[in-house]
């Protein structure tokens, strides 16, 4: 089969011959039809000492299942969040991570939504959303950030307001659900607009301290970004202001109940016609390179897919 590697930092990535897996017990081998491409394992990829496996989210069908495993089995459609080597033909994915994909939905449906809509739920979850509420959301055009807009505005948020790299992108988000829309270097402007109540911030770095000046008083800001950044504690003090840390992997591997009642959720709004995953473009496997420039440049509006 083919499986996308690299051997040194920054890569280049590049195609390789190896042997299908054998699953392992309470393992899934699926023949993968769609995988997602997300900003932490590109970053991974430009900043870890040293390479690891492209994984992520993945859906096909399960072609072999390993010992001990009793919710699927060989024929039947998942996506799921794998750990090890996903950008392939074929990928082992926990038997835990899996979830079913309705008949309604296709791969690239289920790539797109729930685990970047897992991401967004949790992330939402994390600011203790109270009904009436207004929420920014920065990289709001992103694969993440555009589930997050209309999981907002499904959840009962008063105002949302989308923070984005590029004013081309304004329509796009306006169409989520977004009550208004404002680019970044606009946020770092005193006056920008009214406060909001929490902030979901997928972005990090510089953008962090005007993220949180745009708080009113005890304002929530959760971080679930992998950009880092710096918060003076003064700048908490003021306002009585929170940051919360969001990651998603804790949930998966730690709250089982909790992971799988988000993704119900997840799936009963996509049913409802509630939540739409958008694709930006796909990409053949040899093209996973491309993928990745297109994710570092934050030029997609939407999700960004591979497909073996």
């Amino acid at each position: 089969m083919r499986r996308v590697r690299y051997e040194s930092t920054g890569g280049p990535l590049f195609l390789e011959e190896v042997p299908v897996p054998v699953p392992g017990p309470g393992e899934l081998l699926v023949h993968t039809e769609a995988i997602g491409v997300t900003l932490p394992v590109v970053r991974k990829v430009t900043e870890a000492a040293e390479p690891i496996p492209l994984g992520g989210e993945i859906a096909g069908e399960v072609v072999a299942v390993g010992q001990d495993v009793t919710r699927f089995r060989a024929g039947e459609r998942v996506t799921g969040l794998c750990f090890g080597h996903g950008y392939a033909d074929f990928a082992v994915l926990h038997e835990g991570m899996a979830s079913a994909i309705p008949d309604t939905a296709s791969a690239v449906d289920a790539v797109a939504l729930v685990r970047s809509g897992l991401v967004a739920l949790g992330a939402l979850d994390a600011a203790r959303p109270e009904p009436g509420e207004a929420v920014l959301i920065t990289a709001a055009a992103s694969g993440v950030g555009h589930l997050a807009v209309q999981l907002a505005r499904a959840r009962g948020a008063g105002r949302v307001v989308g923070a984005v790299s590029d004013p081309a992108k304004g329509d796009f988000v306006r169409a989520l659900g977004a009550d208004e829309v404002i680019t970044y270097d606009h946020l770092d402007r005193p006056g920008w607009g009214d406060p909001v109540d929490y902030v979901l911030d997928a972005a990090g770095g510089e953008l962090l301290t005007p993220a949180l000046a745009a708080l009113a008083p005890d304002g929530r800001l959760v971080a679930y970004s992998s950009g880092g950044g710096t918060i003076q504690a003064y700048d908490l003090l003021v306002g009585a202001k929170s940051v919360i840390g969001f990651q998603m992997a804790r949930i998966a591997r730690g709250k089982p109940e909790l992971y799988e009642r988000w993704r119900q959720e997840l799936w009963r709004l996509f049913a409802e016609g509630a939540l739409k995953p958008s694709l930006y473009g796909e990409f053949a496997l040899a093209e996973a390179a491309k993928a990745h420039e297109v994710i570092e440049s934050r030029s997609n509006l939407g999700k960004v897919v591979l497909r073996p």
